[in-house]
């Protein structure tokens, strides 16, 4: 609850009114020898009538009562955190997580992991290969993968491809949430599919000189620190980090525009570009 400091003003015109000095006696409940009234018992308040009894100056009492609580309207502005935003589910969402739950699980599935970069793709004929799966939502985030991850590792499948991150920093997620998220994944994929192999794809740069996706441009710092947080992980639970970044990247750190059209999503040369990537590192033997 924030301070009320209209309500100190308030109180302040009505003892001027009733005190137009600006003394009062000093009420029994707070008086200099209460251990509770450390702020009456400043000597700035407190003065002496003409008997010599100890009164207390109302005015400046409330001055400082007043300065108090604007102190602490500044400091719960300052320390209020902003709430994490943990939604994830779509009509789209839902429409594609009921779908992946009723698909007949195979063996030896690949799996492409990730929002809607991924699931644009058309992986299996990529790859010319039945096994691999798409398993990208377009809009999900590192929450949305976490609450259908249980559908993904029901085939215990042979490798998964995970990128995801980007609509988390469009959303303003901060980057630590987003690394605890994937680190729960990871975790999460050890334990319950200990055979996959896992391949820690990077977030892609973007292009803001397109203006379509506003909320995902201009936050390539974002990018960088969650992307140096990856190889980390990867390096400590040694897993394999893809570094697809990198080679997306134009002269002027940004998507290159010959991979994009929109500034977020890729064209379909930068899907031959990702296989490319895939393709000459060995991931996909």
């Amino acid at each position: 609850m924030q301070p009320r400091r209209g309500g100190i003003i308030i109180a302040k015109r009505q003892i001027e009114e009733q005190n137009p000095e600006g003394v009062t006696e000093f009420p029994p409940p707070w008086s200099v020898s209460s251990p509770n009234a450390m702020a009456i018992k400043n000597e700035r308040c407190i003065t002496r009538d003409t008997t010599g009894k100890k009164v207390l100056n109302m005015k400046l009492f409330i001055n400082q009562l007043s300065g108090v609580f604007m102190l602490l309207q500044i400091g719960s502005s300052l320390f209020a955190q902003k709430p994490v935003d943990t939604g994830y589910r779509s009509t789209y969402y839902d429409q594609k997580v009921t779908l992946f739950r009723l698909l007949p699980d195979t063996k030896n599935e690949i799996i492409f992991l990730g929002n809607s970069i991924t699931d644009i793709g058309e992986w299996a004929e990529i790859w010319q290969n039945k096994k691999v799966k798409n398993r990208g939502i377009s809009g999900d985030n590192t929450f949305g993968v976490l609450a259908r991850l249980d559908e993904v590792l029901s085939s215990k499948p042979a490798k998964i491809f995970i990128m995801i991150g980007i609509n988390d920093i469009g959303k303003g997620t901060a980057d630590s949430v987003i690394i605890s998220n994937y680190n729960k994944i990871l975790n999460r994929i050890m334990q319950e599919s200990p055979k996959t192999a896992i391949f820690v794809q990077s977030i892609l740069p973007a292009n803001n000189n397109f203006t379509e996706f506003k909320n995902h441009q201009n936050k390539m710092e974002h990018v960088v620190a969650v992307n140096t947080a990856l190889q980390q992980i990867c390096t400590r639970l040694k897993m394999v980090y893809v570094d697809l970044y990198t080679a997306f990247l134009d002269a002027e750190g940004k998507l290159d525009k010959q991979y994009t059209n929109d500034g977020l999503h890729i064209n379909g040369y930068g899907y031959m570009k990702w296989k490319e990537i895939l393709q000459e590192k060995g991931y996909m033997k």
